[in-house]
């Protein structure tokens, strides 16, 4: 039987995610302590945090010893793909644009990444359209 994964995690998961996959396997208390300057959390916290991400599909556990280690099968580019996907298909299509700017704008970059996107823009100039359509059921936005 296959398990679904429940991609919608809370920031408190995030964090514990991104220690995940700058970990690869790891404990309890090894998230613990990475977040500790960060998070001031006890080790039930850390604990219940954990089990919902694996209730939701997004943690393995792998019994050793007396000590469980969490590691999971998600790439973080991946699963940041997805939550972004989700977050624009809620998006009215004539904002996007404004809130990519949004967010370049408030964004540190460097050169390469500057670089990058001048790539990507030159290339989105031969699909560009005089006018973003509106992709919302009337009432939901005030296009």
């Amino acid at each position: 039987m296959t398990k679904t994964i429940d991609s919608n995690i809370t920031d408190s998961e995030w964090e514990v995610m991104r220690v995940v996959w700058a970990q690869n396997k790891t404990t309890s208390k090894d998230i613990r302590d990475i977040i500790e300057n960060k998070k001031n959390w006890k080790p039930a916290t850390t604990k219940t945090l954990i089990g919902r991400l694996v209730d939701k599909g997004v943690l393995n556990t792998e019994k050793d010893g007396n000590k469980y280690i969490y590691s999971t099968n998600l790439k973080e580019s991946d699963f940041l793909k997805s939550t972004l996907d989700q977050t624009f298909d809620n998006i009215c299509n004539k904002d996007v644009g404004k809130i990519i700017a949004d967010l370049i704008s408030k964004s540190t970059l460097s050169y390469i990444d500057i670089e990058e996107l001048e790539k990507v823009l030159e290339m989105k100039k031969e699909d560009a359209v005089d006018v973003v359509p509106c992709n919302c059921v009337p009432g939901q936005c005030k296009c």
